[in-house]
């Protein structure tokens, strides 16, 4: 018997107002890797965007709230940390999105005839499998290379 994988539950939850987004999964993913990395630069690569599209992000969201998420440490070449603010915002929808996805999968429990599991347990799940090695990327580029000179 084939053992089939268990479907996750995916939500896209965020708070907005007439002004613009508030808050969401996006943002509160940046500001714990600002807050992880020490940096917005970091933060913004490990997501793949760019720094300007992660200030923009953050800028926004300050825009509304009339108050800062991140602040510079001492000096700019130390980099950002979040603020008292930052840091409670991004804990508190956090725990509400845990919470909307376990109820969430307990209704589809509830309705559908297979298990699922939350994009916050799956996740979890993922984090404790070893992660094959990636393979030598100078090593991929001179296959690449002797391809090419044997196809001139």
């Amino acid at each position: 018997m084939i053992e089939t994988e268990k479907p996750v539950i995916r939500l896209r939850l965020w708070l907005e107002t007439s002004n613009g987004i508030l808050f969401g999964s996006g943002r509160a993913e940046l500001l714990e890797r600002v807050q992880e990395l020490g940096s917005l630069k970091k933060a913004a690569e490990s997501l793949g965007m760019s720094y300007r599209a992660a200030w923009g992000k953050i800028k926004q969201t300050e825009d509304v709230l009339g108050k800062k998420l991140i602040e510079k440490k001492h000096s700019n070449r130390e980099g950002y940390e979040l603020t008292p603010l930052g840091a409670e915002l991004t804990r508190l929808f956090l725990a509400w999105i845990r919470d909307v996805e376990e109820e969430a999968a307990q209704k589809a429990h509830e309705l559908f005839s297979f298990d699922s599991v939350s994009y916050t347990e799956r996740a979890a799940e993922l984090a404790t499998e070893p992660v094959p090695p990636s393979p030598d990327p100078r090593k991929t580029r001179r296959k690449r290379a002797g391809r090419a000179r044997a196809s001139m």
